[in-house]
């Protein structure tokens, strides 16, 4: 891959960022990480909303062009609902949505913050008037997590990001016969060693989008430094029969945090993609993303170019 392949591909929107927490109806802190939709007609976000208390809840945004003239609820969607889900006592973090046409819902994965860590929790929704929650799928320490659509040799499949008690942070696969019961978990995706840019913690970004070349990954990578971590995205291809291989990986980062609401917020030099939305007619890749853990944000790019760029990448 030719150097900075990546940056020539995807387009920051001229508004960005898209939602700041000014946005929204109510006073909160900041918003970040959405889960990125098309529901009748609408782009529809599912949004990580930070109160002034530092707890985190989800709250829903539409709109017609997915860029501006967003319409939100006056209420949140999903609130911590400590007394019936303990592991939600300190907030729900970070969705990934993905429509499953067997059951025609929308998965939601999504982050519960529980005395005992970060661990992944399940909702299914109609259409974001109302959820019905599925508990822990995974317990802590562990998030970044989203289902693929449809079901791989009879099973259900997720992506995630356990945290070790020694060593780096890694992309897993599990599988499940009915999205309760998870098992036969396999290491993915593994954070690189030393200095490379997705050394020691990697996390799965958007769920997997079914593509003619495989399953396209969006993923972030940190890199500590001395002033702190940084956040930047890589993209894998994973086979669409069998995603547990992995076919190509790409090893310089395609998005990095240069833009100013990237580099300063309540988190600096962040850049952290949770949603995209394929317009099938156009071909354009909309990508959702929570900048310096403060805002949204908007890239886009075409499909097309991405697998170009992707068919130049180192293989396995």
């Amino acid at each position: 891959m030719s150097p900075h392949a990546g940056w020539d591909i995807f387009t920051r929107h001229p508004a960005n960022p898209i939602i700041t927490a000014d946005s929204l109806p109510y006073r909160a802190n900041s918003v970040f990480n959405p889960g990125a939709a098309k529901v009748n007609g609408d782009t529809l976000l599912l949004i990580r909303v930070e109160d002034l208390r530092g707890i985190s809840h989800l709250t829903v945004g539409r709109s017609l062009n997915g860029a501006t003239g967003w319409r939100f609820e006056s209420t949140p969607l999903v609130v911590p609902e400590s007394d019936h889900h303990p592991e939600e006592i300190w907030g729900v973090e970070d969705p990934r949505l993905t429509w499953l046409p067997e059951l025609e819902e929308w998965a939601i994965a999504y982050t519960s913050y529980s005395r005992r860590g970060p661990l992944v929790s399940l909702a299914l929704s109609k259409d974001f008037t109302e959820v019905r929650r599925m508990g822990p799928m995974m317990p802590p320490d562990d998030k970044d997590a989203a289902l693929f659509p449809r079901r791989i040799d009879g099973r259900w499949a997720m992506i995630h990001r356990p945290v070790p008690a020694r060593g780096s942070a890694n992309i897993w696969i599990s599988y499940s016969p009915d999205l309760r019961h998870w098992g036969d978990h396999q290491l993915l995706l593994e954070a690189r060693d030393g200095a490379w840019w997705d050394a020691g913690k990697i996390g799965l970004g958007p769920p997997p989008l079914e593509t003619p070349d495989g399953w396209l990954l969006c993923y972030h990578g940190v890199h500590m430094t001395s002033s702190g971590p940084i956040y930047r995205v890589g993209l894998a291809l994973l086979d669409l029969d069998e995603p547990r291989t992995v076919l190509r990986r790409t090893d310089e980062w395609v998005l990095a945090p240069t833009a100013p609401y990237e580099r300063s917020g309540d988190v600096n030099k962040v850049v952290f993609p949770t949603g995209w939305v394929m317009d099938e007619a156009s071909g354009q890749l909309s990508i959702y993303y929570g900048a310096g853990d403060s805002v949204i944000a908007l890239l886009t790019a075409s499909l097309s170019d991405i697998l170009a760029m992707m068919r130049k990448v180192p293989t396995g």
